[in-house]
């Protein structure tokens, strides 16, 4: 059994969508999707430089852009999907809960929303890499530090204030070995991106909603969702609750996932599943060089 995933925001490097453009019909589809949404797809992932892309409103439109012209790439349906953050977006796209342009303006309301909201107050993200989550999650709320993302295999990230965070720097849980701040633009999953539910709740009631056409997992819970109507509530409300790929990883095990294959920009997601589901083969998404070695995975791992 395979799961496809979706990376979040944090993924995104300079260039990243440069050699995916140069895949036959991908450089029009981009095209189309910039038309849609009134923002330059093929700019912001050819040309623009690191500061540009963490921009929150360009950086999660890129981010599902890039995740459903590379999955599209593949040309094979896997078994199951789910997404980190904003990718969880990405991955209701690939379970036809919503089309390819819907999720594209819904994704960009979201990180207009999300920008707007993570302006009120200089805020942000670090991960803690390292540590015992019983001893770090009674520091971080000692800290007033919300735990945004509960990763599993030893991840946790920490958001809040960059007051907050730069105290989380100078004093680290128990065991905790390294503090790495985000590329984000803001203390997402936290009651600092409430702004945003209503804004996102406004766009949700003009989508078109169908249900899953395959397992689709849930990084609120780890759940198997089966309605289109249950996903879009659970995006619209997920930018300010903390995601649980940790449940994520175990709901692959209870699947009986033995292959993980993370969309582009992949490596973020499968570095997770290498420390937390052994035995579990994966494979990351760069370019567009690793699609065959996709669709082997896929053709040896899809009943």
């Amino acid at each position: 059994m395979l799961v496809l995933v979706a990376p979040g925001q944090g993924a995104q490097t300079p260039g990243f969508l440069t050699p995916w453009l140069e895949l036959p019909g991908a450089a029009d589809r981009i095209a189309a999707w910039s038309d849609a949404i009134g923002l330059d797809l093929a700019h912001y992932g050819t040309k623009a430089d690191a500061d540009e892309i963490r921009d929150t409103a360009v950086a999660q439109p890129l981010l599902v852009a890039a995740g459903l012209l590379s999955a599209e790439a593949i040309g094979m349906r896997p078994n199951a999907v789910a997404g980190h953050s904003v990718g969880e977006i990405t991955a209701a796209a690939l379970a036809d809960v919503l089309d390819d342009t819907a999720a594209l303006g819904f994704v960009r309301t979201r990180g207009l929303a999300m920008a707007e909201a993570a302006a009120v107050v200089e805020t942000g993200m670090s991960a803690l890499l390292g540590g015992d989550p019983e001893a770090t999650l009674p520091h971080l709320e000692k800290l007033g530090l919300t735990p945004a993302n509960v990763n599993g295999a030893g991840q946790i990230v920490a958001a809040g204030t960059l007051e907050q965070l730069a105290a989380l720097e100078a004093d680290k849980p128990e065991g905790v070995r390294r503090v790495v701040p985000l590329k984000v633009a803001g203390a997402f999953h936290t009651l600092h991106m409430e702004p945003a539910v209503a804004k996102l709740a406004d766009a949700a009631r003009a989508l078109t909603v169908a249900d899953p056409s395959l397992p689709y997992v849930s990084n609120k819970d780890g759940a198997q969702v089966a309605t289109g109507a249950e996903v879009v509530s659970r995006l619209v409300g997920q930018v300010a609750n903390p995601v649980r790929w940790d449940l994520c990883m175990e709901t692959f095990k209870a699947l009986g996932v033995t292959a993980l294959v993370e969309v582009c920009p992949g490596g973020t997601l499968t570095g997770l599943a290498k420390r937390a589901l052994p035995g579990v083969e994966t494979l990351a998404l760069k370019t567009p060089d690793d699609l065959d070695a996709a669709r082997t995975l896929l053709s040896e791992h899809t009943a």
